[in-house]
């Protein structure tokens, strides 16, 4: 586990360019965090860091916004799963097919069930610390072997 201090956007940003080179098609990173603690805003940095220039909006209400090459370095789901009200509701959504090649960024991911036992999932908790927002980032053992998440 790592805490990694954001005390202001450029840090997320930071935050989210590191995440963005090490990032693979299959990989998950599971953002958690109340309302408002910048779940949104640590994703739409991964993906300007992996060379997407357009918006990049929230998908609370579509669920899942798809990125794909050439505008981006590789294929990514950004998912906000915050309304669903049961995991088995990501089938009906066809999550699966969406992931096929693609890496996945995943707000709310305790409302589809969690990806934590995958290997390659990595698990970004935003909190407020002593009033400075903190990324606790815990790598599943994919992570590990790409360095500097311990």
């Amino acid at each position: 586990m790592t805490l990694i201090r954001l005390p202001d956007l450029a840090a997320t940003e930071q935050l989210g360019k590191r995440i963005a080179e090490a990032l693979r098609p299959g990989d998950v990173v599971a953002l958690t965090g109340g309302l408002g603690a910048g779940k949104t805003t640590l994703a739409r940095a991964i993906i300007g860091a992996l060379g997407y220039a357009g918006e990049v909006p929230s998908p609370s209400f579509a669920i899942i916004e798809v990125y794909d090459p050439p505008r981006i370095r590789l294929r990514v789901v950004h998912a906000d799963f915050y309304r669903l009200e049961d995991p088995e509701e990501v089938e009906e959504l066809g999550l699966d097919d969406y992931r096929a090649d693609a890496a996945l960024i995943a707000e709310w991911p305790e409302h589809a069930g969690g990806f934590t036992k995958e290997l390659a999932c990595l698990s970004v908790e935003i909190e407020i610390l002593d009033n400075e927002r903190v990324a606790i980032v815990e790598p599943g053992p994919d992570w590990l072997e790409r360095g500097g998440w311990t």
